[in-house]
């Protein structure tokens, strides 16, 4: 479903590479997190991933296709939630919806269920017929999560998707990351919230200075202490 190969990335301000040789896959029906300190690269290779940042070296493909060469194709195999909630303020919440539907050829059937059951389930239905700029944070947060989902996309991409949400709607987010996947998409997303990793992820790829340093398959480790790995990770970092 993913396949990132070689993905090395430079800024042109700085002299070293912020993602440097990074390789993994993420097969259909897996949910992979990427862990690691601030400045470690994670938001680099997912906005990579996503399109958003032209790359030096290496690859990516989505759902088979280049995110290069073809990258209309691959974006829409994609949805994608940032860490900044980044929405048009000046629609309504149904607005919004219906408008990244359109973007991404999502039926009306999917907008109504994203504006219907889903939005129930995110206690955000009441607002749709708001303007989105007197939403709260956390408001704003659920309305990026319907709107990446209203096409159905095969690789659904979250960047610190907790930020905002309260416990009740964190639970919730855990439990459709693991319901989709169970539906055969894939999941990729980055958090510092280490207790929402090891609940939702199948896969964990640890990042330090732009590269690979360890991946857990929690699948075969269900006992594997995140936190721990993480605090020695960034001991030796900080030596």
């Amino acid at each position: 479903m993913l396949k990132v190969a070689n993905l090395s990335k430079k800024y042109p301000a700085n002299e070293r590479y912020s993602v440097q040789n990074v390789s993994f896959t993420i097969s259909a029906g897996e949910v992979v997190g990427i862990v690691g300190s601030n400045g470690a690269g994670k938001s680099t290779i997912i906005k990579s991933i996503i399109g958003v940042l032209p790359f030096q070296q290496g690859s990516i493909e989505i759902n088979g296709f280049d995110i290069n060469t073809q990258s209309e194709q691959a974006k829409r195999q994609i949805g994608y939630v940032p860490d900044d909630h980044s929405v048009y303020d000046k629609l309504t919440g149904r607005e919004y919806i219906n408008y990244i539907g359109s973007l991404y050829g999502a039926t009306k059937q999917q907008k109504e269920y994203v504006a219907g059951d889903l939005a129930k389930q995110f206690d955000i239905a009441y607002a749709l017929d708001t303007q989105i700029a007197g939403y709260s944070h956390g408001m704003k947060q659920k309305i990026c999560i319907l709107g990446a989902l209203v096409h159905n996309p095969a690789l659904w991409v979250l960047d610190e998707p907790m930020v905002g949400l309260d416990p009740q709607t964190m639970a919730l987010l855990v439990k459709m990351i693991r319901d989709y996947a169970d539906e055969h998409h894939s999941v990729l997303f980055s958090s510092h919230s280490l207790d929402t990793v090891k609940k939702a992820c199948d896969v964990v790829i640890f990042i330090k200075s732009g590269q690979i340093v360890e991946t857990v398959d929690l699948r075969e480790n269900k006992d594997f202490d995140l936190e721990k790995e993480f605090m020695q990770i960034n001991e030796v970092e900080n030596a």
